[in-house]
């Protein structure tokens, strides 16, 4: 989903050829271990392009959903997707929230906290505008091996670039166990648990996985387009080395693995 670090996060159809197909791989895993209900009113923080909530909306018979996002282009992509009138993509702060105390049911957070400039104040207005015995849930993208798809770049992108190793470090903590966990603590949700949700995506051959990294969008991408041209090119001859090894170019498929935290307001 967008980042309030808008110049990560500017091209929509940019962000769906690059992180699309994982944000909607990992939609109903997060749809599920959320607990969503028919019936519910349901706020999506970050919606980004508009996966979750869309998805949602074609899972469940939520009463009302509302994506909020910074960016404006995300919003307006998130917009042209639907014309369900029980969803609505407004152009919004996470720490800000324009709602009303105890409005909805359920608040959901997938794949924002890691960017947004102060989590904690997030997280209180997502509890906030979300009524007692309601669900805050989130998820971001796990730090380390567990994640595939980011160890592979990085790795690849530490071989040839050993600046490399501080942007990796830079992608935020809540990737990391239990700290999700303890920002839930922290900011007083009740009954808490914590969950890895797994998802995997197919590419049909090399350049369908490394051509959208070239988008500018979320961190590996942004550093990958940001590269000189030989080093853009390095990059690319070691990931496809180490994804491929002497094989010719195929399908082939990567694993992403999501830290997700839920707690009872």
């Amino acid at each position: 989903m967008a980042s309030e670090k808008g110049f990560r996060f500017t091209k929509a159809d940019g962000y769906e050829r690059y992180l699309g197909p994982w944000s909607s791989a990992l939609v109903p895993r997060f749809i599920n271990f959320a607990g969503i209900r028919d019936g519910d009113r349901v706020l999506d923080v970050g919606s980004g392009t508009g996966a979750l909530a869309l998805a949602l909306a074609a899972s469940k018979s939520c009463t009302e959903i509302i994506g909020i996002d910074p960016s404006a282009p995300y919003i307006e992509f998130a917009r042209k997707r639907t014309s369900e009138p029980r969803v609505r993509f407004e152009v919004g702060d996470a720490m800000n929230l324009p709602y009303a105390d105890d409005y909805f049911d359920k608040s959901l957070a997938q794949l924002v906290l890691s960017s947004v400039p102060d989590a904690k104040r997030a997280v209180m207005e997502m509890s906030r505008v979300t009524k007692a015995g309601g669900i805050l849930a989130a998820c971001v993208w796990a730090s380390g091996k567990d994640n595939e798809r980011n160890r592979l770049f990085w790795e690849a992108a530490i071989a040839v670039d050993p600046a490399a190793k501080q942007q990796r470090e830079s992608e935020g903590g809540y990737g990391r166990k239990r700290w999700l966990y303890a920002l839930w603590a922290g900011c007083g949700l009740k009954e808490i648990k914590e969950a890895d949700l797994v998802v995997s995506v197919d590419f049909a051959a090399f350049e369908d996985f490394w051509l959208p990294h070239l988008e500018g969008q979320g961190h590996a991408g942004s550093y990958a387009r940001g590269l000189p041209r030989d080093r853009q090119e390095a990059l690319r001859e070691r990931l496809r080395q180490d994804l491929l090894g002497m094989k010719g170019d195929g399908p082939f498929s990567l694993r992403a693995q999501a830290v997700a935290v839920r707690g009872i307001c």
